[in-house]
């Protein structure tokens, strides 16, 4: 019997409806959601989340809550157990990466180390 593997990243209810709010407004056809992490700010690396027109040749393919998320090759093993949820408040809105790999964050919450 195969073993089932988890998933490298999960997305919360919210954020699986917000993807799908998102990408019905895009104006060109997507796949999915792309995740990556870019060289950036004070701790040395940022989440980078757009829109995938295709999939990449060596992209994780993940299916969550009827959302595709494709994840960047150089970013996998940065991002493996990060649940991505998504957060309103009065004073804001957008994705929070719960990532277990992070092991501090700069002040300014843009970017983070592991």
């Amino acid at each position: 019997m195969a073993r089932v593997l988890p998933k490298p990243v999960t997305l919360t209810d919210a954020a699986a409806d917000r993807v799908r709010a998102l990408m019905a407004k895009s104006d060109k056809p997507v796949v999915g959601l792309r995740i990556g992490i870019k060289s950036r700010g004070c701790s040395g690396m940022a989440y980078d989340v757009s829109y995938a027109e295709e999939k990449g040749k060596f992209d994780e393919v993940i299916e969550d809550k009827g959302v595709t998320v494709l994840i960047d090759p150089k970013a996998q093993m940065f991002l493996f157990g990060t649940e991505i949820d998504w957060v309103e408040d009065k004073l804001q809105a957008g994705f929070v990466f719960r990532n277990p790999n992070e092991k501090g964050r700069c002040g300014c919450g843009e970017s983070f180390h592991v």
